[in-house]
Formats: structure tokens, sequence, C-alpha cells
């Protein structure tokens, strides 16, 4: 599948909505945290691929801002397996000279998921492959407030406000947008993902759970985008 892909087309950023991980382990009789388990997997997978595959930059939904509804037992369970990933798969990122970085709200994460967050972006600051943004604590429209607060504080005024002027206070104002969103579990939302920054993103959605989605799942996804024409609001000549 991959030589099928035409190098040229091959999106610079990729965001993935990993959806499906409790719907997965329910329809096999076992808790949502051994979803959460076997989706942490299939991330460690998905990252190789596309590394190998030359995405620049790769943008994983972790956690949102909403899932602090979920039960506590289950929200501690997913930090705790950021945590640990975070801490065991330095020398996977070493190896691939993937840059970890991160987009989010830090107001409500503990200070131990901080540290070890501070900590991976440090080590792997210097790395020149795949950059990895986990999206942890995120929300696109909190991240909207949160850069315009920013612009804000930097001393911007209403006449300054622009478009440019937003996309500047981002979180990572360097990383380019989404050409690429994939959403596993057959949902068709955006479930705020990357709100501003995927205005003109192409969306390929797949009915696997993402415990399932394999490195042909994301390769069907790079070829569909291969296939697209981008006009950008523009029409075909």
């Amino acid at each position: 599948m991959k030589n099928e892909i035409n190098g040229k087309k091959i999106p610079r950023h990729v965001g993935i909505i990993m959806d499906g991980n409790g719907r997965w382990a329910r329809r096999r009789g076992l808790a949502r945290t051994s979803g959460h388990t076997e989706g942490l997997k299939t991330a460690r997978r998905i990252v190789e691929a596309a590394s190998a595959r030359g995405i620049a930059y790769l943008t994983l939904f972790v956690f949102s801002t909403e899932n602090w509804k979920r039960a506590t037992h289950e929200v501690d369970f997913i930090m705790s397996l950021v945590k640990q990933h975070l801490t065991r798969e330095l020398d996977f990122y070493r190896k691939n000279h993937i840059r970890i970085r991160h987009t989010g709200d830090t107001d409500g994460l503990a200070p131990d998921i901080l540290a070890e967050i501070d900590q991976a972006k440090s080590d792997t600051r210097d790395f020149d492959g795949m950059q990895v943004i986990l999206a942890l604590n995120y929300g696109g429209r909190n991240a909207v407030v949160r850069a315009v607060r920013r612009f804000l504080r930097q001393g911007g005024v209403a006449e300054m406000l622009d478009e440019d002027a937003i996309t500047q206070s981002m979180d990572n104002p360097d990383v380019p947008d989404p050409d690429l969103i994939i959403r596993t579990a057959g949902e068709f939302r955006t479930s705020n993902f990357l709100l501003w920054e995927a205005a003109y993103a192409e969306y390929f959605i797949t009915d696997k759970f993402w415990p399932d989605f394999s490195t042909e799942d994301f390769d069907a996804a790079l070829a569909a985008y291969a296939a697209r024409e981008r006009r950008f609001g523009t029409v075909a000549q």
C-alpha cells in the first residue's frame, strides 16, 4: 500500500481521534481499562508506522477536557497509562528520533503528569524526526480561549486581533495545520478536536475501534488522502 501513495501527497500533519477503546472492551466482556491498555499498544504501532512513512507531525487525541466527566477510576487509569508510556518509551523515541510535544490546558493536570510531560519534551527536544503532539486535557474551544488570553497577556489589543494573531498564540504555533484527521469507531463528529487548525483538513472515518486499527488501516487512510483533490475553497480549473 505504501508504494501506491504518491510521495508528494503524503500528509505533512496527521491528527487521530483514537475512539472506541471502551466499546472494544465491552464487546469482549472486559473492563473499559483493558480497552485503554490495548489502545496504547495501537498508538505505539501507529506512531512507528507514521514515522516510517514520512509523516512530519502526528497529533494524538489522548484525553479531552470533557473526559474528566468519566468515572474517577477510569480517568486515573488513563493518566497512569500516559505516565507509564512517557517513562518507558524514551528508547523508542530515541531510536526513531521522535520529538514529543504537548497541546492542551496544563491547569488541572496532576503535578506528576506535568513533570513526565516536561521531561519527555526536554529529553526529545533536539530530535529531528517526526514530532508527536499529545493532546492531553485538550479541547478545541479551550485552546482558542487560551490563545486569546495569551495574546492579551502579551500586550495585544482588539484592533490587532486577527486570524494570524490567534494562530501565533496557540500552544504550538510552529506546527502546521493538519492535512488529514483520522477518526476510528465510526463516529462522524469533530469532538472538539483541533477546531481552529482543522478548517480545511481532510477526514477519514473508519468503523474499526481504535485497538483494532492496524498499519494497513493507516495506509488505507493515507491512500484515501492521496486520491483527494484539496481546493481550500477554490474551484477546480
